[in-house]
């Protein structure tokens, strides 16, 4: 209760200081200084367009609707702030226009529509195609700030002249209506977010949306230059810095690999199954290898091995979910999923063993593919959390790679099936393996057709 009762002081203090400062217009002391604005909103942008392209790209590998459109709101703001930093007298013009005037207005307006629809709970197959449609946002946003900025800077109708406070206060009011209530629904949204998960993450997200309701709220009614008008700089200023101060504490608690965006992603990234091909490959003979060789060859040996492994995995779109020492778990997801992870072990194992056979002496990958339906989402362990794909097909990946000799790569039932009558194979004797009551069918792939 005790970090609520904080968290809502932060919320509830700068709306009553800003509701005391108009009500007694004395109080409202002027300070003008052009050069401690322009660097404090850069300041703002910067650390906005950092937050906004970590969850752009988290949102990307992990395919989350939510974190894309929670990073476009940040990418929004940074934007349109870069134009309000441009519109300080003397930075870019000599004297003051109503495009650079109002465009905090729009960004934070724009911002609050984005954190509205980051709330909303969409469909799988939804939250996938705004991800895998995601450039068309970034151009959308980008194309309509150039748009502004153009006709901004060429003084055209009807953002060609300077506005006064009284002038835009109706103008910026209505804009602070629909910006409220956008940041109203995100509010609720997340706050049912937080009960949900008890995170810092997500509380942190409804602080910063409040704090930019009142930003907004402030824009409307403050007057120029006056520390009603500074405040609304230092909300966006506080409202960045609570959402990254609790990215950071995830990432010192979890370590540089942890999803540090894991706890306000949608249910279905969280955990779901999903049909997928599992890839394991180690290099058989590691363990004896290590013992009588120096550390520092035996890291020489996985810096040029493991390179190589990431860019065939890359050419087929295989994700590595996982290393263990010498150990790869790669996934691959989609379409033709099986015939993917079929090839890129193929490819693997003959770029792995040009590498060994340069280096003789060196152990050899021996590899393991099965196809079935898997749980991918966050593993929350204290301190280990990760995303990672479990189950029975993951298992019997690993159990399979294990039964694979050095160059080899064998292959589940499975998976056969799935290479579509395509596969070059030699079945082997069926497997015992740990943790199947039955023996299984298994396969050495030799080779794919086109």
């Amino acid at each position: 209760m005790s970090r609520l009762a904080g968290w809502g002081a932060l919320c509830v203090l700068p709306l009553v200081g800003l509701v005391v400062l108009l009500a007694k217009p004395s109080l409202d002391l002027t300070w003008e200084n052009h050069p401690a604005h322009f660097w404090l909103v850069v300041l703002v942008g910067i650390l906005s367009f950092a937050l906004g392209f970590l969850l752009a790209e988290a949102a990307a590998r992990r395919a989350d609707a939510r974190l894309l459109l929670i990073g476009m709101a940040f990418l929004a703001t940074s934007g349109y702030l870069v134009l309000h930093a441009l519109a300080t007298p003397g930075v870019l013009l000599a004297g003051k226009n109503a495009g650079f005037q109002i465009a905090s207005a729009i960004g934070l307006l724009e911002a609050g529509l984005f954190a509205a629809a980051s709330a909303v709970r969409f469909h799988p197959e939804t939250s996938a195609f705004l991800v895998r449609y995601r450039g068309v946002l970034y151009g959308l946003l980008v194309l309509h700030m150039a748009a502004w900025a153009a006709v901004s800077l060429s003084t055209l109708p009807p953002l060609d002249n300077p506005v006064t406070p009284e002038d835009a206060r109706g103008p910026l009011a209505a804009l602070a209506v629909v910006g409220l209530l956008a940041y109203g629904f995100g509010v609720w949204r997340y706050w049912h977010l937080y009960r949900a998960r008890q995170r810092p993450l997500p509380l942190a997200i409804l602080v910063a949306l409040v704090l930019l309701a009142e930003a907004m709220f402030a824009v409307a009614f403050a007057r120029n230059w006056q520390t009603t008008w500074w405040e609304w700089h230092l909300l966006m200023l506080v409202a960045f810095g609570v959402v990254g101060l609790a990215a950071r504490r995830e990432w010192r608690l979890e370590g540089s690999s942890a999803e540090i965006f894991s706890d306000i992603y949608e249910e279905q990234t969280r955990g779901h199954l999903e049909e997928v091909s599992v890839l394991f490959a180690d290099l058989q003979g590691y363990t004896a290898f290590s013992e009588r060789t120096p550390e520092p060859e035996i890291k020489a040996m996985l810096d040029t091995y493991f390179p190589a492994a990431a860019a065939v995995l890359q050419a087929h779109g295989g994700e590595l979910y996982n290393t263990i020492g010498d150990a790869l778990m790669i996934v691959f997801r989609g379409p033709e999923h099986e015939l993917r992870a079929g090839r890129t072990a193929l490819e693997f194992q003959r770029e792995m063993t040009g590498i060994a056979d340069a280096h003789p002496g060196w152990p050899r990958f021996r590899a393991g593919v099965n196809s079935g339906d898997a749980v991918l989402g966050v593993i929350d362990a204290p301190g280990k959390r990760g995303y990672t794909a479990t189950g029975d097909t993951v298992n019997l990946a690993s159990r399979l790679e294990g039964q694979a000799r050095a160059g080899e790569v064998v292959v589940s039932e499975a998976t056969y099936a799935g290479l579509a009558g395509r596969a070059e194979v030699e079945e082997l004797e069926p497997l015992s393996v740990k943790g199947k009551s039955e023996a299984v069918r298994a396969f050495v792939l030799r080779g794919l057709s086109a």
